[in-house]
């Protein structure tokens, strides 16, 4: 008498009955066809363009965001009354809440819609923007907190976004994707400050920067929720969620295997010098440059007005001018050398680094000298370092498993954070202000005291040239592991089944 033919819906080996000879259920009898197997996801190649194209334009607003306030700082500032260790608090208190919710929005973007995660996101960010150009001087703490809930809303962006591109493309056309998406970083940054000295010259009010942002947020939403679709994880590579269905692991699991993962925990800390230094760059070089045209005799200093837009505009237009061509370059690079080293991607990381180290210090110590050729090296160091965005995205999402990249991006961002940019513009502003409180009060020593605290940047610059030279130690075997189906932690019911399995196996070779 013949087994019945299992039910598609049941699939678990440990339910079907061993047959004589060490088979299972009828597959030995022949009498019932093998279960189907689920047809691939896949999506048109123009589909998958637009919903690119769709990510890229809110990546553009997510980072104009970051940056809009840096824009008009120095009117921030008067308007709430605030020194310079309190203003690099206000970029602290906004990075601090994107790292704290980071983790979450992995978790969520790992297990549940995407999608859905996304349009939360930008709702929040939005609505704290707007809602944030309305508060009286007097309540300058309510503007503080409506920072931190726009960085709230943003580490949804920045934690899934890059997933969804990697489960969309894959090789050289996620290289060029990512590259794309990776230029709307310092583009978004320096049009962050374009718009801010902008509005502020057009109609008088700073406040008029953060009102302009809802419109064009709004629009993306709209682009999000119509255009861009939720690919099951690793779709690009073949490994739909049905084929990588028994590979469900535990948040714990897999902080684990991302421990392990060394190519991932060299690059992290290499991305977070990246971030040690823009941000504090992004912060303080506008008042940094602003500072330098006073000592050479360029503006005239006035401490109780607003200081003059331009700087803002120059710094934004170089951010965004440099970022394109960095991003592009490095992209490229990296494409090329991949052909004939491995290696490639994490040694252009280590030497666009290492190069920019003494351009960052030139630029600090000449610009009392000459601030011609103070530009040139801030130019040149911002250019190397944009040459290694997409090229670090890249590396994350090829050494770590489709089943977990979210919660990899999540807590890159959360270290790249906690030991970067979120400290790093406080901390600038606060060896300033120890340096500033040791000296005469005139103008010069200002400066000087801003310059000096701009040094460590330098030195944290090398570090990260070091961490990536360690990361092309492990990147060829960790891309091997992540290739493989089977890679990864399980959960406990995983483990259970794969154990009793080999037990079956042992017994029938027995």
């Amino acid at each position: 008498m013949s087994a019945e033919c299992p039910d598609p819906g049941q699939g678990e080996p440990q339910s079907q009955a061993l047959r004589p000879g060490g088979h299972y259920g009828t597959l030995v009898s022949g009498q019932c066809p093998p279960a189907s197997t689920p047809a691939p996801w896949s999506l048109p190649r123009w589909r998958a363009y637009v919903a690119a194209a769709v990510l890229c334009y809110i990546n553009l607003l997510n980072y104009m965001n970051w940056f809009v306030i840096a824009g008009v700082l120095l009117d921030v500032q008067k308007f709430f009354q605030i020194s310079d260790s309190n203003a690099g608090l206000l970029q602290t208190v906004f990075i601090g809440c994107l790292l704290l919710s980071a983790p979450v929005f992995g978790y969520l973007g790992d297990r549940h819609s995407r999608k859905a995660t996304l349009s939360f996101g930008i709702l929040l960010w939005s609505g704290a923007g707007l809602s944030s150009s309305f508060i009286s001087p007097k309540y300058s703490w309510l503007f503080f907190l409506s920072r931190g809930v726009v960085g709230t809303g943003t580490a949804s962006y920045s934690t899934i976004a890059p997933t969804v591109l990697g489960d969309l493309f894959v090789k050289d056309q996620r290289t060029r994707v990512l590259a794309i998406f990776y230029i709307f970083i310092p583009v978004g940054s320096g049009l962050g400050y374009v718009l801010g000295s902008a509005v502020v010259e057009l109609t008088g009010n700073w406040r008029w920067a953060l009102r302009i942002m809802p419109c064009l947020e709004a629009v993306a939403l709209i682009l999000l929720i119509l255009l861009v679709p939720d690919p099951p994880r690793g779709a690009a590579e073949k490994q739909g969620e049905k084929a990588v269905g028994t590979l469900r692991s535990s948040w714990c699991e897999d902080v684990r295997y991302l421990g392990r993962n060394w190519s991932f925990v060299w690059s992290t800390l290499g991305v977070t010098s990246m971030a040690f230094v823009t941000g504090a760059l992004g912060f303080w070089a506008p008042k940094f440059l602003f500072e330098a045209r006073v000592i050479h005799g360029w503006q005239v200093p006035d401490f109780q007005e607003p200081g003059s837009s331009q700087d803002s505009l120059i710094f934004g237009t170089l951010t965004v001018v440099t970022g394109i061509v960095g991003v592009i370059l490095g992209a490229e690079a990296a494409r090329r050398y991949k052909k004939v080293n491995p290696r490639a991607e994490p040694l252009i990381c280590a030497s666009s680094l290492l190069a920019t180290a003494p351009c960052l210090y030139l630029a600090l110590v000449l610009a009392p000298t000459t601030l011609l050729a103070s530009y040139v090296f801030l130019a040149l160091g911002e250019l190397l370092l944009s040459c290694n965005w997409a090229v670090v995205a890249d590396i994350l999402l090829s050494v770590v498993v489709p089943r977990c990249r979210g919660t990899a991006e999540a807590l890159q961002i959360t270290v790249g954070h906690i030991l970067g940019d979120a400290g790093s513009p406080y901390l600038t502003g606060l060896i300033s202000s120890a340096l500033r409180a040791r000296r005469l009060d005139s103008y010069l020593q200002r400066f000087l005291s801003l310059q000096q605290s701009f040094l460590c940047c330098a030195f944290v610059i090398v570090l990260g040239g070091g961490c990536f030279l360690l990361t092309a130690l492990h990147l060829e075997r960790d891309q091997a592991q992540a290739q493989q189906p089977d890679t990864g932690t399980l959960d406990s019911k995983d483990m259970e089944s794969k154990g009793l399995l080999s037990g079956i196996s042992a017994s029938t070779e027995d």
